[in-house]
């Protein structure tokens, strides 16, 4: 397995960063400093060189930084199975105010069609403090986290599920017309069922290699305990032992019979779109919702590290692992079992934490960045490297 390392990363007017650049070498990176200050900020950057909106899904102009133009640019120099590649990603100036400026991706300086793409040089997973209440939350958010498990593996995926979010979209509309047009329906719904099933199909194979991960031995043992999903929908049930095109054929038919309830409610009220990842404490035997709050994020860890080392097996490339505020809610025991962890799975691993002390035992084989007002600094003890 590859291990893909990013050897620098540039910023420029990427939120409270006007420019800045930061050299790594091996090893885990670790980014202290004051709660406000860009911790997060330049790992969301990364975050951007994947499909989506980043870590935060905020929007392109959301994360320009405050004085510029509107433009802004993310750069990462990776080092992985292909050898060096230079990844960009970013927009331009806005040609008018009320013109979003579209996104734009290169691969050494070269464009691509979409940051998709990027995927083979590198794959992101993330764990952020807003995931916290994943289990005890609603079903979108939990539906969210799946579509980025998934997407770790085909990054092709969010592409379908924009496509079928756009299609249900259509038919929501032609639903609202008394009388629609029953061949502009069937076009529609032939589309859907179509997207439909690809979507849960690929949520459901992910699924499968995922709890068969969460079985196997693992170097963190029981510090983060194992967890059982699976996904609560009849499509995905169905699609475990049935034809895929028996399963589209069969949802035409639902949206079909379904028409004058979902013209009434103004929406599509079955299909994947509404589909939950249900996810239980296996040791106890009971919905994860209702285990304790350091049980959660103790399953959540798990769950994790488990998808990064589906995801190294599945593609040749471990992948990167940005941890948001992560250290200061474990015990000692947990914290070494992370460190254990992440060793273990060969992955290029960025946490952050507003302690340093929090870091103690993984610093002396890390490299530590401190981040104040959108400026990084290196103690001159360490070999890496920071500029701004």
């Amino acid at each position: 397995m590859t291990t893909v390392r990013i050897r620098r990363l540039t910023l420029t007017n990427f939120r409270n960063y006007h420019a800045a650049s930061i050299d790594v070498d091996d090893g885990p990176i670790v980014l202290v400093g004051a709660n406000g200050a860009g911790k997060t900020n330049l790992i969301e950057a990364i975050s951007f060189l994947t499909p989506g909106r980043g870590l935060r899904r905020a929007t392109h102009e959301e994360v320009a930084f405050a004085e510029g133009d509107g433009s802004w640019a993310v750069s990462a120099e990776v080092e992985g199975a292909l050898g060096l590649a230079t990844l960009g990603t970013g927009i331009e100036p806005p040609a008018a105010e009320d013109i979003p400026s579209p996104r734009l991706c290169r691969i050494d300086r070269e464009p691509v069609s979409s940051v998709a793409a990027f995927a083979d040089h590198i794959r992101v997973i993330w764990l952020t403090p807003s995931m916290d209440g994943l289990f005890s939350g609603p079903a979108s958010e939990r539906r969210r986290f799946l579509d980025r498990l998934v997407l770790a593996v085909d990054a092709e995926h969010s592409g379908r599920v924009s496509a079928l979010q756009r299609s249900l979209r259509s038919r929501n509309r032609l639903l609202e017309n008394p009388r629609p047009d029953p061949h502009w329906l069937d076009a529609i719904e032939h589309e859907t069922a179509e997207l439909a099933v690809a979507v849960a199909a690929l949520r459901t194979e992910t699924v499968r290699r995922l709890q068969g991960a969460l079985a196997a031995p693992t170097a963190w043992g029981a510090a983060f305990p194992a967890a059982e999903i699976a996904l609560q929908g009849w499509m995905e049930q169905m699609l475990a032992d049935r034809p895929a095109v028996e399963v589209e054929d069969r949802y035409r038919s639902v949206l079909r019979e379904n028409r004058p309830r979902d013209a009434e409610a103004g929406r599509t009220l079955d299909g994947p779109h509404l589909t939950d990842l249900a996810v239980r404490y296996a040791a106890k035997d009971i919905p994860a919702a209702n285990a304790s709050t350091g049980e959660q994020k103790a399953l959540l860890i798990g769950l994790v590290l488990a998808h990064a080392g589906l995801v190294g097996e599945m593609t040749g490339m471990a992948p990167l692992l940005l941890l948001d505020e992560i250290v200061a809610h474990l015990d000692p025991r947990r914290r070494a079992a992370l460190y254990d962890g992440v060793t273990d799975l060969g992955s290029q691993v960025w946490m952050t934490g507003a302690d340093p002390a929090a870091f103690a035992d993984i610093a002396p084989r890390s490299q530590v960045f401190e981040i104040a007002a959108g400026k990084i600094s290196k103690p001159k003890s360490s070999p890496a490297r920071a500029k701004n």
